[in-house]
């Protein structure tokens, strides 16, 4: 991996593992729906003026619909459970639930989409959910109903995650594929009409006065433009330099720095439980991301 790769790398992850701080700082102060929904709103408005900066054709080749639902279920539904999640989580905690992706995707793909799981696959899933466990129950936070909730929330993110990554490649990717900022576009569309109504419904009466504030204003842009928009631009350039299998590394990293922002910039407390439940959720990344073994080739005379 060349030094401007692996600076994209750690780029990413510390911009992925932030968004959990925005999260955390937004939701006491503005709520949760109106947190969700001006992340892909935001977000939204960021695509479209990168894609006007890089002068994209907008060619959505007839896949504008299955974006949508895409976006609904890659951005909406986690954006709200994350957000959900924040009213009771630390940030550090939920930018390790974050890491249990890879291990949905596992699950996901072995009962609904004819995937195969190999035995180590199957041991990494079970250690990842050993170490959600281990998180929840020996963490710094008292394990209460709430908490659980919000661990709850953090899976379903993960869950939703596990499914768009299928259903795109097989609506999307196997057919033609599409360029990466309009695939972009479409599905923060789809997560803002998803949200809309919910926020329209909820929080019509929220007060105003909070949106104006520095703080709020600052983690709003941070979390929709930097943490959303401007994240999707280093995650594709990866994509094409380093190809998906190591580009998901950032998986790995995302929590160090998830836990890293709540312990500096929150005050949130550390215990051995981040340490314990981090490593079981490494360990299972390991088994579940690790390259198939070669085949051994029999030598003919």
């Amino acid at each position: 991996m060349s030094p401007a790769a692996l600076l994209n790398l750690l780029g990413l992850a510390a911009i992925w593992g932030a968004s959990f701080l925005f999260m955390r700082q937004l939701v006491p102060v503005i709520g949760v729906m109106p947190t969700a929904f001006f992340r892909v709103f935001l977000s939204a408005i960021g695509l479209v003026a990168i894609l006007l900066a890089l002068r994209t054709r907008w060619d959505f080749r007839g896949k504008f619909g299955r974006l949508l639902l895409i976006g609904v279920i890659s951005s909406g539904i986690p954006v709200l459970m994350y957000s959900l999640a924040a009213r009771v989580l630390p940030a550090g905690y939920s930018a390790i639930f974050n890491a249990t992706t890879p291990l949905m995707g596992v699950l996901i793909g072995s009962l609904f989409f004819g995937e195969s799981l190999s035995g180590s696959k199957a041991l990494g899933v079970l250690l990842g959910l050993g170490g959600v466990a281990v998180l929840t129950g020996a963490g710094p936070v008292p394990l209460e109903a709430a908490v659980l909730w919000g661990a709850g929330a953090c899976l379903v993110a993960t869950m939703c995650y596990g499914f768009a990554g299928f259903i795109t490649k097989r609506w999307i990717n196997d057919q033609g594929g599409l360029d990466f900022g309009i695939s972009a576009l479409g599905s923060q569309i789809g997560a803002t009409l998803c949200l809309l109504p919910f926020f329209l419904g909820t929080s019509l009466d929220m007060p105003l006065a909070p949106l104006i504030e520095p703080k709020v204003v600052l983690a709003l842009a941070g979390l929709g433009f930097l943490c959303t928009s401007f994240a999707y631009v280093l995650y594709f350039r990866l994509l094409a330099s380093i190809g998906p299998l190591k580009t998901m590394t950032v998986t790995f990293l995302i929590p160090l720095f998830g836990v890293l922002w709540g312990v500096l910039l929150l005050d949130e407390s550390l215990s051995w439980a981040h340490l314990e439940g981090g490593i079981l959720i490494a360990v299972a990344l390991w088994l579940v991301l690790r390259p198939a073994p070669m085949a051994k080739v029999e030598a003919t005379s």
